[in-house]
């Protein structure tokens, strides 16, 4: 090993696992709750204080950290990233969770592959589109696609 190096060990720490989860090796999970039925793809990252639902399903690559609840029968596709930081003051908080917001997903959300979800809250009964960029607050049931992410009228 070298001199002044670091390494931490990535696993599973400190989480409380609901009935029937599917783990799929290797993850980085710790400190957070996951619900029943959930099932976890490999080379996923949830951090703590993370609250998942039941009947969830995260596709591989994805990343959800702090601060994030997401509701019940839910789908989050490959290389989906929440993000917690707004950069308020022109760069990243640095460990300053005073600057750090919550992000609620409600139930029956599909967030599509490679989204990426700002602290926000998004209603029930909603699609995030592949590559979209959810940037304000999804009160209403539909499909959002784009970015940053508007209703698809139909």
């Amino acid at each position: 090993m070298e001199v002044g190096v670091n390494f931490l060990d990535s696993g599973i720490k400190d989480v409380s696992l609901g009935q029937r989860i599917r783990i799929i090796l290797p993850v980085n999970i710790y400190g957070c709750v996951i619900g029943d039925d959930t099932f976890v793809g490999p080379f996923v990252e949830i951090q703590k204080d993370v609250t998942i639902g039941k009947r969830v399903k995260i596709q591989s690559h994805s990343f959800i950290c702090e601060l994030v609840t997401i509701g019940d029968d839910c789908f989050i596709g490959h290389g989906v990233v929440f993000i917690n930081d707004k950069f308020q003051n022109g760069g990243p908080a640095r460990g300053d969770r005073s600057k750090w917001r919550n992000t609620k997903i409600g139930s029956n959300v599909s967030i599509g592959s490679n989204a990426t979800i700002l602290p926000v809250e998004i209603c029930d009964n909603v699609v995030i589109g592949a590559g979209a960029v959810v940037t304000k607050n999804i009160s209403k049931p539909g499909t959002y696609i784009g970015n940053p992410a508007k209703c698809l009228e139909k």
